[in-house]
């Protein structure tokens, strides 16, 4: 039976989350409130230069503190290959990961990490960085993308090559990729109207509520036991056993609850220093960032330079586009912009077009991903472009888009065809919806209304991933997979296994284990969870299921050809039933415990999933303050598992699009520092800056996956700062290619007509 003509009991209802109790109340263990006895406390000295050379460290007298019982700096840490390998989510260079861990030669960003203290207490540990004695030579910072591509820049990595391009000299452009199909001349020629704008995106973090952490066990064997918050603890093993060069079966990771991520715990930071100091003193050693630390020392997204050139004809299609993107690394390589030139034309099916992307280091903290990482940099250039060339030939903006949409059959820029996709549907329910016709407020003296909307795609990822599905005697069942639960993932992969064996969700009981408990899984990242391991999941109670016909066939004494397992019910030719309960307490009799267990690799049954959003904003043209007065978010989910966790991440994508868009920004000196590294100062949107957020699920069944899901954690936070951008444009008549959208860049633009 194909998904979209089958019928689903507990897919699609809104259970109570199995883990919300546990949360709600404090019972659930985040990472910092794990603890050992003996335990040290560790703490790390952190670079005030953004750029200098480390002449000599002196830790002499640290160490001579009493209660200090490891200090480390990066000659304490082993010499690993200076490759990219397949680590983590993605590729990684572990020379590159472990001189970010602790600098060697260099300091290549304010707060870049030292050295590493362990002691009995936090106060001493703080005490002792104080003593630690660090000479520089200070170099001059390269800050942004065009200083660091600038004739003459200073070089980062004396020894850093233009990936890819042959006899290169030393750059700061470490890798340049490229996507091209058709010819740009011709379409050029062919286009009624030309737009062609440079846009910059400021470097932003992920706002997680939860600061990283760490505690590492070494035990008197060598076996090393590490409690940490992340998203993918198979990662963080794999990463940690690279930079210290030890086995992986001699590391167990085990994941704490985790206070956020949004691909920010996808790597590490402080796990590897912990365990090393374990390695040292012999005893546990735990560590939690400041703030200050988080902003300063771990991985934000990308800032960007995007230079782009559209031309549609008079009809509206689309039919050349250029484009140039420049994204900040950081101080090592591996910006997003590869995902961002994949997302930049995502939505829409062209003919000719150019994208080339520069992947170059900058002396800012090595990025991490972030929600559909390089993803709404693109879009925030494509889509306001698009929404001007709409303007330009008087055409409505969501109409431009639907004339140009991707669909079933269309060659991706990145190069597949298109499966069925569900662009034109949720493009139709926008324009169809309430709030797109809805009248905006008349200008109200200084105030004045816009309406905006646009477009994005993201993905997805497939990767491999692991599930264990036990029966128990009495009927109900419990389930193991290895994914770290962000958004509910517990809950919507016990609705599967729960949907398959004909139980209550509430009858199976999910639980993520340790790297030791359930085979590989891949990151919590790239919307794959509900999509791969709920895959796994399926599998595994296919497994069971096949083991229930086996076994009621020896109850019955009968041929198990014949024999089907529907609606918690194994069911004979002639209509005899056996329930799962009664299946389950005669297992002991039957062959032993009833297990399932799969694991996939779940590229194959990945689908992109695309988001819009509608905004009505308020302009104060005294102040330049943007507010938010209605947003509505629209998103082809594929198949909505748990609607309420599916409109939650929705509505959580948005916001954090909006505050990107209207105020989140890095702000460096002009030597460097990190001017806003708090909370305070580093501006995230609260209840007070948004309105709720109206969620619109589109579900376009995914064809490549038995239960039709799409990830749907990352697009719907690609198209909102162009949407209000969009918005603003209408409420103004100006266009400002520049984000945030903050009000004294909001009140220059308006003042000065740039």
């Amino acid at each position: 039976m194909k998904t979209s003509e089958r019928e689903f009991k507990v897919i699609g209802t809104r259970p109570v989350r199995h883990d919300g109790i546990d949360k709600v109340t404090g019972r659930a263990l985040y990472g910092a409130d794990h603890s050992l006895p003996g335990m040290l406390h560790g703490r790390v000295l952190r670079s005030p230069h953004a750029h200098a050379r480390i002449l000599s460290i002196d830790t002499s007298r640290a160490q001579a503190m009493p209660g200090v019982h490891a200090v480390i700096t990066g000659d304490d840490l082993p010499s690993v290959p200076d490759r990219t390998e397949a680590l983590g989510e993605g590729t990684t260079n572990a020379n590159d990961l472990s001189n970010n861990l602790l600098a060697k030669g260099k300091v290549l960003y304010d707060g870049h990490a030292l050295a590493a203290v362990a002691a009995t207490s936090a106060h001493l540990a703080e005490e002792a960085l104080d003593k630690i004695e660090v000479q520089y030579e200070v170099l001059p910072p390269v800050m942004d993308v065009r200083a660091a591509v600038a004739e003459g820049a200073p070089l980062l990595h004396e020894t850093l090559r233009t990936a890819g391009v042959p006899e290169s000299k030393p750059s700061n452009i470490a890798k340049v990729i490229e996507f091209a199909r058709g010819d740009l001349d011709e379409g050029f020629a062919a286009a009624s109207v030309i737009v062609e704008r440079e846009f910059t995106t400021a470097m932003v973090h992920q706002g997680y509520i939860e600061p990283h952490n760490a505690l590492a066990k070494v035990d008197a064997d060598g076996q090393i036991t590490l409690w940490c918050s992340t998203q993918g603890s198979f990662d963080i093993r794999s990463l940690c056993a690279k930079v210290l060069q030890i086995p992986l079966s001699r590391l167990k990771v085990i994941p704490a609850e985790i206070g956020g991520g949004f691909g920010g715990k996808t790597t590490v930071y402080l796990e590897p220093l912990a365990i090393r100091m374990s390695q040292i003193s012999g005893r546990p050693v735990h560590m939690v960032m400041s703030r200050n630390e988080v902003l300063r020392a771990t991985g934000p997204t990308s800032g960007s330079v995007i230079r782009l050139k559209m031309g549609a004809n008079a009809h509206g299609k689309i039919v050349a586009a250029d484009a140039l993107l420049d994204y900040e690394a950081g101080a090592f390589p591996g910006s997003p912009v590869l995902m961002g030139a994949v997302v930049i034309f995502a939505p829409y099916a062209l003919e000719n077009f150019r994208i080339v992307g520069r992947d170059i280091v900058v002396n800012r903290p090595r990025t991490a991903a972030y929600r559909a990482p390089g993803g709404t940099n693109a879009a925030f250039a494509s889509e306001t472009l698009l929404d001007e060339l709409a303007e330009k030939l008087a055409i409505d903006p969501i109409e431009i888009r639907r004339r140009n949409a991707t669909c079933e059959g269309v060659q991706a820029p990145w190069g597949p065809r298109m499966q069925k996709v569900g662009y034109e549907e949720l493009l139709d329910a926008a324009q169809s919806h309430p709030h797109y016709s809805a009248e905006l407020p008349p200008p109200n003296g200084p105030l004045v209304y816009g309406r905006g909307f646009a477009g994005g795609g993201w993905g997805n990822a497939g990767l491999q991933s692991s599930a264990i599905l036990s029966v128990n005697n009495d009927g109900t069942a419990t389930l193991v997979t290895g994914s770290p639960d962000i958004g509910g993932s517990r809950t919507s992969c016990a609705m599967i296994a729960a949907e398959e064996l004909g139980l209550e969700a509430a009858d199976v009981r999910p639980s993520v284990a340790d790297t030791d408990t359930i085979g590989y899984t891949d990151v919590t990242g790239g919307s794959r969870v509900t999509m791969a391991t709920g895959l796994a999941v399926f599998e595994a109670a296919q497994d069971v299921k096949r083991q229930l016909r086996e076994r009621a066939a020896r109850m019955w004494e009968c041929p198990e050809e014949g024999i089907v397992f529907e609606d918690g019910d194994a069911i004979r030719p002639n209509g005899e039933r056996l329930s799962l309960a009664a299946i389950a307490g005669k297992a002991g009799r039957t062959g032993g415990p009833v297990i399932g267990r799969a694991t996939v690799n779940a590229n194959r049954a990945n689908g992109p999933s695309f988001a819009g959003f509608l905004v009505d904003v308020e302009v104060d043209t005294e102040t330049g303050k943007v507010g938010i007065l209605r947003g509505t978010v629209f998103q082809d989910a594929g198949r909505a598992i748990h609607p309420a966790y599916v409109e939650g991440q929705m509505q959580g994508g948005s916001v954090q699009g909006i505050g990107w868009g209207l105020g989140e920004e890095y702000i460096y000196s002009n030597e460097g520092k990190l001017e806003n590294a708090s909370l305070l100062d580093y501006r995230i949107p609260t209840a007070l800056d948004v309105p709720l957020i109206e969620a619109v699920i589109i579900e376009c069944p995914n064809p490549a996956h038995p239960l039709g899901i799409r990830g749907v954690g990352e697009a719907s936070i690609v198209p909102p700062p162009a949407a209000i951008a969009n918005a603003v444009a209408a409420a103004t008549g100006k266009r400002l290619p520049v984000l945030p959208l903050s009000p004294p860049r909001v009140h220059a633009a308006l003042q000065t007509g740039d």
